[in-house]
């Protein structure tokens, strides 16, 4: 389970990955991680022995009282069920979307997507293609999950390409494009603004499969779509953005999102 605040996510142990000899370690022993959103940097691990700080001054960190009360009332021994799922405050979300030029009237008036919140917790799912762990909402993990063996089942191959991702992550895509050269404009025609993408609310995810370059709208001709098209459905998964959306956002066959069933 993956333990979530505005600022800092607390990863379980084993899960992330080891930058130095130190790091890994650490890791190799800590029950939790905190790591923070904006950048990914690892702030303290829990370790049998106590909170390990892996930054100077811990303390100073945005949000950190919220994520060591937090690490302090989460047992591991307790049932948290899927009713314990909670929706962050969207924090900090407007000066994201200043900080791009983005009216957030005018574009959610514009496309038609409202603001998502990101959940408290989420649930493993797996790994990703690239070996990433695959975060999504329980009830979306176990239908993927369901629906990927299910596929299998089938002879066809269904892999995750990603799935949570925060505010702060959406962000950062944006400032990469845009430090290679492409306006805000360019960019909004192929990824949602902060806070209006389906992924930060662990509902969506991106699925490709065996031999085919992720996220291309080529996935459409392969087995894979074809078995997601008549069977996704019945695993309370959607096409979000088929051709000519109303959303104004490119035809994305690769991007499904749980509904519930």
């Amino acid at each position: 389970m993956l333990l979530n605040t505005p600022d800092i996510e607390l990863w379980p142990g084993g899960l992330l990955r080891a930058r130095s000899n130190h790091d890994a370690r650490l890791l190799a022993r800590a029950t939790r991680v905190l790591r923070r959103k904006r950048d990914g940097r690892y702030l303290a691990a829990e370790l049998p022995e106590g909170l390990m700080p892996l930054v100077p001054s811990l303390h100073r960190e945005a949000g950190i009282e919220t994520a060591l009360d937090l690490l302090e009332a989460f047992s591991p021994h307790t049932r948290w069920g899927i009713e314990r799922v909670y929706e962050l405050p969207l924090a900090r979300l407007h000066e994201r979307l200043d900080q791009l030029g983005i009216e957030e009237g005018d574009y959610a008036g514009r496309t038609g997507l409202e603001l998502v919140a990101e959940p408290d917790r989420l649930d493993f799912a797996g790994f990703d293609m690239f070996r990433r762990p695959l975060w999504l909402l329980p009830g979306a993990a176990r239908a993927w999950l369901h629906m990927q063996g299910d596929a299998l089942r089938a002879g066809v191959v269904l892999d995750s390409i990603s799935g949570y991702r925060s505010h702060d992550y959406q962000l950062g895509i944006f400032e990469r494009k845009l430090a290679r050269g492409q306006s805000v404009d360019e960019i909004l025609n192929v990824n949602a603004a902060p806070g209006f993408s389906e992924h930060h609310g662990g509902r969506a995810l991106d699925i490709g499969t065996t031999d085919e370059p992720p996220a291309e709208e080529s996935f459409e001709k392969t087995r894979a779509f074809e078995w997601l098209q008549a069977n996704a459905e019945g695993h309370g998964f959607a096409l979000s953005y088929p051709r000519d959306n109303p959303h104004g956002i490119v035809y994305e066959p690769w991007h499904w999102c749980w509904r519930g069933v």
